[in-house]
């Protein structure tokens, strides 16, 4: 299949497979790489959408998208990366970490007439460890991050970290919760543990790996568990049959990017998305359980796909690369090619509703596109 070339595009209206077009509705820019976007749940502040975004240079910074505004970052620019950001479910925490150890909290304070107003709540402190990936539970006011071999949890209700857990195999490659919020998945050298949240202190259950897991993903109702080997596999599993996965080999590279759609098909399960270097691979679950789930070949980008994710509640699949290129892939054709980063995407997020969709760029680019209108831009909070 073709690959996604920059000298032969066509422009968006051209590409669009399906009435579902994206217009640019503002840009602004960091000061150097993109590391991490995160939308806030539409109910916090006012009518307005906003995200906040981190940088290579250490910035964290709040947007308000759909206004032009003016303003402060939370965090200026430290010369140290930081490499997760995350804001809690209920959109009442904002968090990051990076290079240089420390673990960022915010508090959101909400007023009804006009924007959220952040306040730091904690910074905990654990160089020399770098802490490059964190997630928060989806049901409880929880964050796991993690610090070498160890994974934290730390509890906003109490304002203290309540457990500290070690992988002993290797470092931690991987973070995330099941979508129940009672389990913590954590991913490396040899496979994912699972510990219970109900009890830190109990042994995890343990889904072995002949190499090492480098990225886990749950299924959005909790019944698959999906990791992205360092031997370029994939292996998919039911909870309910975990002695039973299904094993997928033949990538041209490491399996970088593991994302599920929201929505699930006939057969009952949702759709599977990966990529390795250039190519992306759509899965589906076969009706016939000894094939297991079949792919397809989507195409390719000219460089690496940095990220990717579904859009919420459709099939559509959204691809940043290091080409330059986001790619919208409608019904698992080719879509949509949006532009703005001449040095290469970086990451990507889709507002939960679906209608926006935001990019961060190699050169410190953050550009945000909307379903079927043009808006008026946005500045940093």
């Amino acid at each position: 299949m073709p690959g996604v070339n920059k000298g032969g595009s066509k422009t968006a209206k051209q590409q669009t497979a399906n009435s579902q077009v994206f217009t640019l509705l503002g840009q602004h820019s960091l000061s150097d790489y993109v590391t991490a976007i995160a939308w806030f749940p539409e109910a916090v502040g006012s009518a307005a959408n906003y995200l906040v975004a981190s940088s290579a240079a250490g910035e964290v910074a709040l947007y308000q998208v759909g206004t032009q505004l003016d303003g402060t970052m939370l965090q200026s620019a430290t010369d140290q990366s930081v490499d997760c950001l995350a804001v809690s479910r209920d959109g009442q925490f904002v968090a990051a970490g990076g290079q240089d150890g420390r673990v960022q909290i915010w508090q959101v304070e909400l007023a009804e007439l006009s924007s959220p107003k952040l306040t730091l709540i904690a910074s905990l402190e654990n160089a020399p460890a770098w802490v490059d990936r964190m997630a928060w539970n989806p049901q409880q006011k929880l964050l796991a991050f993690s610090l070498g071999r160890y994974v934290q949890v730390w509890d906003a209700a109490a304002n203290q970290v309540v457990t500290t857990l070690n992988f002993e195999n290797s470092s931690v490659l991987d973070i995330t919760w099941h979508p129940d919020g009672d389990r913590l998945t954590v991913a490396g050298y040899q496979g994912i543990k699972v510990w219970s949240a109900a009890d830190w202190d109990d042994d995890p259950y343990l889904v072995e790996i002949p190499s090492a897991s480098t990225i886990v993903a749950w299924s959005p109702d909790g019944k698959y568990i999906a990791s992205g080997n360092i031997d370029r596999t994939i292996s998919v599993l039911e909870w309910e049959n975990p002695a039973m996965p299904w094993l997928m080999r033949g990538f041209p590279g490491k399996i970088r990017q593991l994302v599920w759609s929201d929505i699930a098909l006939k057969r009952g399960a949702p759709l599977l998305a990966s990529s390795s270097s250039e190519s992306i691979v759509v899965w589906e679950k076969h009706p016939d359980e000894r094939v297991g789930w079949e792919g397809q070949v989507l195409g390719q980008h000219d460089a690496r796909i940095e990220a990717m994710q579904f859009q919420p509640g459709t099939s559509t699949l959204a691809t940043a690369g290091a080409d330059g290129w986001v790619v919208l892939w409608q019904k698992r054709r080719l879509g949509q090619m949006l532009d703005g980063a001449p040095d290469g995407f970086s990451s990507l997020c889709w507002h939960a509703k679906g209608h926006q969709l935001a990019a961060g760029g190699a050169a410190g680019e953050l550009v945000v596109w909307s379903k079927g209108t043009r808006g008026q831009g946005f500045g940093q909070k």
